[in-house]
């Protein structure tokens, strides 16, 4: 029987809406994989794999030409790439999956490093393998990024950024560490220096509301003002951050990765 207003109705109604949102919900788990797999990604045709047509060609040559002389010297490969987009992935995402399709680095000791350009989303990644961690902590990464490479970008310089981003991955590799070493020990300081700032205004502003409520219990009309004087908000210092922020393709010219791998990390940064 149906009730006045319709009651059955309208849970009917409110029944088939969530039908519907579970469908959609179990329709986007089973084809974000998918979209994930169908993913492309350019060739590996080079030391130097320029798709977003950043450099020029002799800038491209010159890196290419300093890029392979290190490998000759060390067997590190180090492989830089510009993509036009994401693909609506993460750069970090993006730039693993592309590590391991061009399986970089020799295979025995996973000594790859890829500096990932995507400038539609102004994104950057350095990109490390297992092997060379040890020398290229994710520490130094992100300083070569917010030191070297950033400022660069910001300028519309994206040439002098990746220059300058090679230079310093290669001098890092090389044992040349110190500087960058003082840069990354600098910006922890920092950091932690902040860090300390913010849980200090943190309690300071709990103990304060504590003592207002305390104050204020035995007060006529206290319950009142309470009441009226809205919800505590309490700052977690969200604008400030620590952080950041392709298996077995090879392309053409005599050139491939070694079969090298990835386990994600680096470090990443925007502009």
């Amino acid at each position: 029987m149906t009730s006045a207003g319709g009651f059955p109705s309208a849970l009917g109604g409110q029944v088939r809406l969530h039908h519907a949102a579970a469908l959609v919900l179990a329709l986007f788990f089973v084809f974000w994989p998918l979209a994930a797999l169908t993913q492309t990604f350019p060739p590996l045709t080079g030391r130097v794999v320029d798709t977003a047509d950043l450099l020029k060609p002799e800038e491209r040559a010159a890196l290419e030409s300093k890029l392979k002389a290190h490998e000759d010297k060390t067997s590190d490969q180090v492989v830089v790439a510009t993509v036009r987009s994401l693909e609506g992935t993460s750069v970090e995402d993006y730039a693993n999956r592309l590590f391991r399709t061009w399986q970089l680095g020799q295979k025995k000791n996973n000594n790859g490093i890829l500096l990932l350009v995507a400038p539609n989303e102004r994104k950057v990644r350095i990109e490390v393998g297992y092997g060379l961690e040890g020398a290229l902590t994710d520490a130094l990464s992100k300083v070569i990024i917010t030191t070297a490479i950033a400022p660069q970008f910001q300028k519309g310089n994206f040439a002098g950024g990746i220059e300058a981003g090679t230079d310093a991955i290669l001098s890092i590799l090389t044992g040349d560490a110190e500087q960058w070493q003082r840069r990354a020990e600098l910006r922890e300081d920092q950091t932690s220096s902040m860090d300390t700032i913010i849980t200090f205004l943190i309690i300071a502003f709990i103990v304060f509301q504590v003592y207002r409520a305390i104050r204020g219990a035995g007060r006529p009309g206290a319950y009142r003002r309470r009441r009226s004087s809205g919800p505590w908000i309490i700052p977690t210092g969200g604008g400030w951050s620590g952080g950041g922020g392709w298996s077995g393709g090879s392309g053409g010219g005599g050139f491939s990765g070694g079969g090298g791998s990835s386990g994600g990390g680096g470090a990443s940064g925007s502009w």
